[in-house]
């Protein structure tokens, strides 16, 4: 009875002190309709936006674009549909050597492609990087993300992912950019270049291309300084919900494998549908280490413009190398952005574009027409890529 009694005892304290347990643990939950943000003090919620007219942005490569995404935008369609059915069209242009059919390959000549996208409305995210042999990965992307547990998948399992899903394999290496791998392969090895008895380069050079000064001069440049091939693109509704996505086909001649920002959700793209939406292109390696697109969101959280919250995550960058101009004068870097009340701003590390007589720009619609918009510089200096 003793040994009962005990037991009873240790039973009945152990079950009060769960029951007590568990009402103080329920005690210190937040009501199942309180934002999560509203519980913490140093991220509080941007003031609510008022209604705003559709808009849509992207790197100045998709100015021709545009118009597909804002036709959905004025129609009611959703964010993400605009930006994806614009991207879209660059990625299916062979013209455009950065991103998609046509994009510059990687050093094995192999052209691999990145994306990722972000639905504010619902929070959600999808990627793919890596992936071959697949022209519309910004579709893939969004298709992860519907389709899927996950967020992101790479390489050869993206690809047998899309195939499954109905998307076309096909080569998306142009001869235009495998003229330009190949002269790439001649200048960095000699093996791949004529001997010592055969034309000097510029001969060699003019019969590769036929004698088109115009795409001999595009390809020594792609070659003396690798490009960096990005479209991101962001868009907001009337209803003041956004999404965003990135495409790529990442830098030229990189290692086989080599995945930069545009994939990567917090760096590359960035969507908060109470704050805005990010994005970037240039040398993503340096985006990625300071999280760009979640820095630029977060900037523009605590009340910074676009523009101000872009030239912050520069700095961040030019902090890393102790504001050291030659260092930072070998890559170039560009954020875009946008936020709940329809104001957009971009900026450069540097004043100019890949083509160093060009100023910065970024393409924007706000439902009269596209148009280019100048970046704000960080440094008010030509460099990039020295």
């Amino acid at each position: 009875m003793e040994l009962w009694s005990r037991r009873k005892f240790f039973l009945t304290s152990l079950a009060s002190g769960a029951a007590a347990g568990t009402a103080n643990l329920l005690s210190n939950v937040a009501p199942a309709n309180a934002s999560p943000l509203t519980t913490t003090k140093s991220a509080p919620l941007a003031p609510a936006a008022q209604r705003t007219k559709p808009l849509i942005i992207s790197s100045a490569n998709g100015l021709h674009a545009l118009d597909k995404g804002m036709a959905i935008l004025k129609q009611g369609g959703d964010t993400l549909d605009a930006v994806i059915a614009a991207v879209t069209v660059v990625e299916d242009d062979p013209n455009d050597t950065s991103v998609g059919y046509g994009g510059l390959p990687n050093e094995d000549g192999v052209v691999e492609l990145d994306a990722s996208c972000m639905h504010g409305p619902t929070a959600r995210a999808g990627s793919v990087a890596s992936v071959r042999n697949i022209k519309n990965v910004a579709r893939l992307a969004r298709t992860v993300m519907e389709n899927t547990n996950h967020v992101m998948i790479v390489g050869d399992g993206a690809r047998r992912y899309a195939v499954d899903e109905g998307f076309e394999e096909m080569n998306l290496l142009t001869d235009k950019s495998r003229k330009i791998w190949l002269a790439w392969k001649a200048s960095s090895s000699m093996n791949w270049r004529p001997g010592i008895d055969s034309p000097e380069w510029k001969e060699h050079m003019t019969q590769l291309f036929n004698g088109d000064e115009k795409e001999i001069a595009f390809a020594e440049r792609a070659i003396a300084h690798p490009p960096w091939g990005t479209i991101p693109c962001m868009a907001i509704n009337e209803k003041g919900d956004i999404s965003a996505t990135t495409t790529t086909s990442g830098l030229a001649w990189k290692i086989a494998g080599r995945v930069g920002d545009s994939p990567i959700i917090g760096a590359g793209c960035c969507v908060d549908n109470e704050v805005g939406a990010a994005g970037s292109t240039g040398k993503g390696e340096e985006n990625i280490k300071i999280s760009g697109g979640h820095t630029v969101i977060e900037m523009m959280r605590q009340g910074k413009s676009p523009k101000d919250a872009c030239l912050e995550a520069l700095a961040r960058i030019a902090h890393n190398y102790k504001g050291d101009k030659k260092k930072l004068s070998t890559f170039h870097i560009f954020f875009y952005a946008i936020n709940k009340d329809g104001v957009h701003g971009a900026a450069s590390l540097w004043k100019n574009t890949y083509d160093r007589s060009k100023h910065s720009t970024y393409a924007v619609h706000d439902g009269t027409e596209a148009k280019l918009m100048d970046c704000a510089p960080f440094f008010d200096d030509i460099g990039g890529d020295e």
